[in-house]
């Protein structure tokens, strides 16, 4: 129960407050990190762990729900209960069975993934002074270089296609049953 409570709360707490409270207890508080600004070659490591960081906590509320739905959903399923009934081990039964039935809405929950990261990067790349396609995304609207901000739609887009006719080549690796024709 409080699981779920953690969760929810977890999912009802906007990206900017995790990075902006980030930024302030870990960097500005605690000193472990730099607050913002890249650094090359071996020193990049430590600019790099609090996006990261911010990153994975603010997704795992969402995330856990949603493994938590597809997982429930299976196990309840009739051919759980008859590997049971064939006194298969529980280890077995989860990962041969259900595991493998709930990877296709895992997988297919992945590819959603693909356009936030690429949008979560323009506000993470802003705040913490990280040199990439988010803060070049976010300089050329501001100077109003559409040419610019039309490519970059023009990548998201094909990165959100390249990851759906990837997701669709690897149903057939999870699901037998599964095949094109």
């Amino acid at each position: 129960f409080w699981g779920v409570v953690l969760c929810v709360a977890m999912m009802s707490i906007s990206g900017l407050f995790y990075i902006i409270g980030g930024q302030y207890l870990v960097s500005k508080i605690w000193k472990l990190v730099p607050i913002s600004g890249y650094g090359g070659g071996l020193d990049a490591w430590k600019f790099l762990i609090l996006p990261v960081a911010i990153g994975v906590v603010s997704g795992i509320g969402s995330s856990t729900r949603w493994y938590r739905t597809i997982f429930l959903e299976e196990v309840s399923r009739d051919y759980v209960r008859t590997a049971r009934a064939k006194g298969l081990s529980e280890v077995t039964v989860l990962f041969r069975h259900v595991l493998r039935n709930a990877l296709i809405p895992i997988l297919t929950g992945v590819v959603v993934v693909i356009p936030l990261l690429f949008m979560g990067s323009l506000l993470t790349e802003s705040f913490f002074g990280i040199p990439g396609l988010g803060s070049y995304t976010i300089d050329a609207i501001n100077a109003q270089d559409f040419a610019v901000v039309r490519a970059m739609v023009f990548i998201g887009s094909v990165l959100y296609i390249v990851g759906l006719i990837l997701t669709d080549l690897s149903y057939t690796f999870v699901d037998p049953r599964i095949r094109f024709n």
